[in-house]
């Protein structure tokens, strides 16, 4: 499977075409609908989030609600174009006319992909940067991931997310599966414990007070994957590998970690490595999941855990300073329409990344031409795996 998105923050739409879906998969939009709309939500979203519908549509692929083997094409709308047109409208406009602009960009924003984006691609105008630098194309990621959770959901293969962390409040308790979604899904910052979630909305309503912002760290879950997705014997074909490549490409996240993560790092091995036990109705399994899911790159039959840090979002209202790269001076950085927080709606998209990792493993391993095909290859994986 691939996919490519395109867009920009404030232009006509944001797009996505995956390409390697086998055919006859029934496709509930309503379901991948929902998904987008928890993308929007979150405590210490801005404004934008009020003006977007991302309602979305498919362009190709889905004909009666089954997907048909060709490519899907997955189209969102901006509705705030509308006030953008004669800035981000495509047609070619006149020196004087570009002059005479009101809102070029001269000033690099620190954190952000600005500057360095000008120079590498020669933009005098750095909203050419920002427009798709921007967090608004994990729109289209997010429609390909709830594309890839519908193969999941049928493969009874589950997926959720949640926040452990804003700023300096913690949800420190560990949950099953179920609790976490029932609980994240009524929570205004996405954490499971109700004991927190004040705590953590204050936090973000001083950052915003302060004219500051927060960042925080987000947990993705997926429950019964098959164990084998991915393979020990070259770098880029380790599942864990890819996974933490594809956080890491969300926008402002800077660090990745699995099951235990970085507490191994004072941990003895014998607290760490989880032992393997067998039964004859689940074949091998282990005692714990330290490991959060992997062993040597591949999948062990655990639940998968995955953990991001999302740094605070660089636009802010009490802008740092940068300098004017047609001057030369020093200036206050320019001030973008921001969040105080994303780190809920992050957790959404960091969810979604590691659906569509998860569903091109299993499109890769099993043959998936036909969706009947491919579900009875994986039955039949399983069984031979209960067997060994």
């Amino acid at each position: 499977m691939r996919f490519l998105t395109s867009g920009e923050s404030h232009g006509p739409k944001v797009s996505a075409i995956v390409e390697g879906f086998p055919s006859n998969l029934p496709i509930d939009k309503d379901r991948m609908q929902e998904e987008l709309f928890k993308r929007q939500g979150g405590y210490g979203r801005g404004r934008r989030m009020q003006i977007e519908k991302d309602t979305f549509q498919f362009g190709a692929g889905i004909r009666h609600g089954k997907t048909l083997g060709s490519p899907i094409m997955l189209e969102i709308n901006n509705d705030d174009f509308k006030h953008w047109v004669s800035i981000m409208g495509a047609e070619p406009i006149s020196e004087d006319e570009e002059k005479e602009m009101k809102r070029v960009i001269t000033k690099p924003r620190p954190g952000h992909a600005d500057l360095v984006g000008g120079m590498k691609y020669n933009h005098r105008d750095l909203r050419n940067i920002l427009e798709r630098s921007s967090a608004r194309e994990t729109t289209a990621r997010v429609a390909v991931g709830a594309l890839c959770k519908e193969l999941l959901h049928s493969l009874d293969i589950k997926i959720t997310s949640r926040v452990t962390q804003i700023g300096k409040v913690i949800d420190e308790g560990s949950y099953d599966f179920d609790t976490i979604v029932e609980n994240t899904n009524s929570s205004s910052v996405r954490m499971v414990s109700t004991d927190v979630v004040k705590a953590a909305e204050e936090t973000i309503d001083l950052a915003k007070k302060n004219g500051d912002t927060i960042g925080g760290v987000v947990e993705v879950i997926v429950e019964n994957p098959p164990a084998g997705l991915g393979s020990h014997v070259h770098y880029d074909r380790k599942l864990d590998a890819k996974i933490a490549r594809s956080i890491v490409s969300i926008n402002a996240f800077k660090g990745v970690e699995f099951g235990m993560g970085f507490k191994m790092a004072s941990t003895p091995g014998s607290q760490v490595q989880d032992e393997i036990k067998y039964s004859t109705e689940e074949g091998y399994y282990r005692s714990s999941n330290n490991l959060g899911g992997f062993e040597g790159g591949m999948t062990t039959g655990m639940p998968i855990v995955v953990r991001g840090v999302m740094k605070p979002i660089p636009t802010l209202y009490k802008p740092l300073m940068s300098v004017d790269i047609e001057t030369k001076e020093p200036f206050t950085a320019t001030i973008e329409r921001s969040d105080p927080s994303a780190v809920p709606a992050a957790s959404i998209v960091a969810e979604h990344m590691v659906a569509i990792e998860v569903a091109d493993s299993i499109l890769e391993k099993f043959p998936s031409d036909d969706f009947s095909e491919l579900k009875a290859a994986l039955s039949d994986y399983q069984k031979r795996l209960r067997e060994f």
